[in-house]
């Protein structure tokens, strides 16, 4: 294709259909669901969604794309030419009557977590996520305690979403050919018990240095309230924020901050 890829927009459009189709099967929209799309770039992803017939609202920065997206045209389907995160997603979409909310989108790495962070922060309650990230923030959404890719925002989204890796995908298979490769991943979202914002900032202090442990890390806490429930779970404040699963986090926070 003929395009001036915009490398401040993180531009790298994929090539191969098989990859389309298949990203596509993870979305098991139908007519009465909305899907949501960011960052369509020349409609690849666009073409097939648009085909299930569901309510569909794409958010492209580029307005230069227009030449390849005002082809779809349909009472269920807008395209909004502005940043997706300047939005207000629920103005948005507040006189669409659908059933179920999907995500989908290729997210150029440099706001994959200011995205994942707006979605959460911003209580859209969507049904399914399905984006393809870089490898490297996908190991570092799936990674387990323990290993060292297992991150504060590996905590934070996993209380809220069950992620899975679902397709990995060569550099080889985009234009222009970007420096890694990368990764499907879908969020499923499940039901939290525990305060937003306090559990953000929680999670905040416990993974601010890396390589201190919870003691240091947490200082501004009532450390022999964390230490208890810490020891309910055979762990203690000597242990990293990396060891610890999310889920004694939340623990955490509903028992001493409720």
């Amino acid at each position: 294709m003929e395009f001036n890829f915009k490398k401040k927009y993180g531009q790298n459009f994929i090539n191969d259909k098989n990859v389309i189709n298949n990203i596509c099967k993870l979305v098991d929209a139908n007519e009465d669901d909305l899907i949501i799309e960011i960052g369509p770039g020349a409609g690849a992803i666009t073409g097939v969604l648009t085909q299930l017939n569901s309510y569909y609202i794409a958010y492209e920065i580029d307005v230069e794309l227009d030449n390849y997206l005002s082809k779809y045209t349909s009472t269920k389907f807008r395209i909004i030419y502005d940043d997706f995160l300047k939005r207000d997603i629920k103005e948005d979409i507040k006189d669409i009557k659908y059933n179920r909310l999907f995500i989908v989108g290729n997210l150029p790495y440099y706001i994959t977590t200011p995205i994942l962070l707006s979605l959460v922060d911003n209580k859209i309650k969507s049904y399914k996520n399905i984006f393809m990230v870089q490898k490297e923030f996908g190991d570092r959404l799936t990674a387990k305690p323990g290993n060292r890719e297992y991150g504060s925002i590996t905590a934070l989204l996993n209380n809220f979403y069950d992620i899975k890796k679902e397709l990995f995908i060569p550099k080889e298979k985009f234009t222009p050919k970007p420096k890694v490769d990368s990764v499907i991943i879908s969020l499923l979202t499940k039901e939290s018990n525990v305060n937003y914002s306090k559990y953000k900032k929680f999670i905040r202090y416990a993974f601010q240095f890396k390589r201190k442990n919870l003691r240091n890390n947490l200082k501004g806490y009532d450390l022999e309230a964390i230490e208890t429930v810490l020891k309910k779970h055979n762990y203690t404040l000597n242990n990293r924020a990396e060891d610890i699963p999310y889920e004694v986090f939340v623990d955490i926070i509903n028992t001493i901050l409720s």
